[in-house]
Order: C-alpha cells, then structure tokens, then sequence
C-alpha cells in the first residue's frame, strides 16, 4: 500500500464492551443491513452501507456471542450467555421469541428460506428451531465432539456446518439423517466459518492459517499462513479475488485469493479483531474489536494523499452525501428511511 495514502474507515461507536460477531444481510429493497453482537448484551442494527445506527435489540441478560438477520432483514436473531436465543422484529426492535436452553448459546443462524434457526453453543446440541411454529420442541442433533462456536446452512438448506470451541476441524452435517457427512481436517479448533455468497467457498480461520475448501466436494483449495493468530476470515463476494483477516495483531489485512499476497493492511483498532466481514456488494467490509467499535472499510480506493485535509474519522464526501440523507429520514427508535408496505419502523428501540 503507498504510504502516502490512509485508508480512513468510519467508525460505529455504540457498544460498550468488545463486538464480537458481526452479519451483513443481502442486500434488500430498502438496502443492506449490519448487525452485531457484543458482551454488552445489546446487539445493534445499522445501515450497511453508511454504518447509521437504526437501533438496539434489548432483552438479554448475558453476553451475545452470535447475531444475524433473515434473508429479507425483517427478522433477527441472537445467541446469549444468558442461556437464550432470541427472535426478533427488525422492522419494530420487539422481541419476538426467546428460546431458552440449557446453557451459553455461541452461534445461530436463519435458514436461507427463513423458516428455520440453527443455534448451537455449549450444550454440544445442534437446535433447529421451526420459525412457523415457535412452540414446538427444536430437532436436535446431539452427537458434537465438542462445545459448538460456529453455524451455517449450505446447500439449500440441506446441510449445516459446525465448529468447536476446544475441537478442531468443521463438521457437516446431513439435515435429515442428522449424522456427519464430512470434516474439514484443521490444525486448531475453527473461529470463524464463513460459506461464499455464491456457495462455492467455505472461507475458515484456525489458529494462524485461514483455509478455503470446496463446499460441494469438501476438497481444499487454498491454505494461507497468516501474520498472526486470525480470529475471522471472508472471502470478497462479488468477484472472489481477495479476502481479509483480523486477529491479535489488532490490524485488518487484505490478501490476493489466488496467490496469497498482501495487499493492505488497515490499522485503527485498539484491541484484537474478534471479527471481519465483507459488505453483500464487495464494496467494503467491516471489522469489530475488543476496544467495542465496529469500523467500516471501503474495498476501493477510499484513500486520502498526505496534502488533503486531515480527514479525521468521518466518511467521503459520497458517502456522507448517504448518510445526510439516510438522517433526514431519521424519526425516532428503529429508523432507517425502510418506507414498507408493513409500515415505518417503530419506536421501540432505545438509543446506543
């Protein structure tokens, strides 16, 4: 990267203690969506493209390990130490369900046709909750070497995908017969899985390696050695050329796919990185810490040379064009300008 050029992210402040998953939803009518989770108990939905808070799901009593969206974002989900997951109305910030368990949930995840959620967590049970049927007792799978850290669907919603927090490899799952069909052999226990956007990929970060397989033959394709211990890996969705990786080191790198190469490296966290994604689009992706910020980069040359005015935090002047926009549509509570057919978003959220 020329060292005469900063990259300048823009900086989501809001949680008070570190974030530690972050979900992007596709991308919608009414555009695309943030959401994370944080040890403070309050995971937080954003605009995705200007990181504008919309709102604060309140209700759990414990750290939340784990968030997301369904397809459409008018739905969240959420898994606590507080022995829960939640369901939640994204549109209105109501709580729309809780599904208690046994113990500390660590992942979940909707269905890509949104009628189900996968939780997982120390218990070592898969959970496979019917979202038509918020009453009826979860299908379980029980059979997990060890406590569950990571969900995800593939396949259509034919398989699922699981790691451990004390255990290495990923496992898969058959939905039906609800044994595994195969592991992905690692050296440490699995921190983040990430399926491709186009369903090719399985993007993994274990220890210091993150790994690409073949998520239909479960070969492995690519395995990098990192500069330090990664925490989260994503794979660029669009055109799939170039991934990032936070971990220890605090700093987010930007890698060639194909070849491995550096190609950025962007400093401005004051803790690890617990946590990286990219936007549905490719055209920026985010980063939560333990210093409990969330920073959105941008994957182009969102850049600023050494004789420019100091730039500060703040975003470009396109973007913050967005975000004055998205502001004047601001009433109150749940509020991003999602003008729907179900009515604006409510009031029901309290401010970060």
């Amino acid at each position: 990267m020329d060292k005469k050029k900063v990259a300048v992210p823009l900086v989501c402040h809001g949680h008070s203690r570190p974030v530690v998953d972050l979900f992007y939803s596709p991308i919608t009518p009414d555009g695309f969506f943030l959401i994370s989770a944080s040890k403070d108990s309050n995971p937080m939905l954003r605009n995705g493209e200007t990181g504008d808070w919309i709102g604060t799901f309140q209700g759990h009593k414990g750290a939340v390990w784990s968030s997301c969206l369904d397809t459409n974002a008018f739905r969240a989900a959420s898994a606590s130490a507080d022995f829960s997951a939640k369901l939640w109305d994204a549109l209105t910030g109501d709580e729309l369900h809780s599904f208690e368990h046994k113990h500390i949930v660590r992942a979940c995840a909707f269905s890509e046709d949104t009628h189900l959620l996968l939780t997982g967590g120390v218990e070592k049970i898969l959970r496979i909750f019917d979202l038509n049927r918020l009453d009826a007792p979860p299908k379980e799978v029980d059979n997990s070497p060890g406590s569950i850290r990571t969900v995800a669907w593939l396949h259509s919603d034919q398989t699922i995908l699981s790691s451990c927090t004390d255990t290495n490899g990923v496992r898969l799952w058959d939905i039906r017969s609800g044994k595994i069909i195969q592991t992905l052999e690692t050296k440490s226990p699995v921190t983040s899985a990430e399926v491709s956007q186009d369903g090719r990929y399985i993007t993994t970060a274990d220890g210091s390696t993150v790994k690409f397989w073949d998520a239909n033959h479960f070969g492995l394709v690519k395995s990098y050695n990192m500069p330090c211990n990664i925490e989260s890996a994503s794979l660029e969705p669009k055109h799939g050329n170039k991934f990032i990786a936070g971990g220890e080191d605090m700093w987010v790198h930007v890698f060639d796919f194909h070849t491995g190469e550096e190609l950025g490296c962007n400093k401005g966290h004051h803790g690890p990185v617990h946590c990286v994604r990219f936007a549905p689009g490719g055209e920026s992706y985010a980063s939560g810490s333990e210093d409990g910020t969330i920073r959105i980069w941008q994957t182009g040359p969102m850049a600023h040379e050494e004789n420019d005015p100091p730039p500060g935090n703040g975003p470009s002047r396109k973007v913050k064009a967005v975000a004055d926009e998205v502001a004047r549509k601001i009433e109150s509570g749940f509020h991003i300008g999602r003008e729907m057919k179900t009515g604006e978003r409510g009031d029901k959220a309290t401010n970060a």
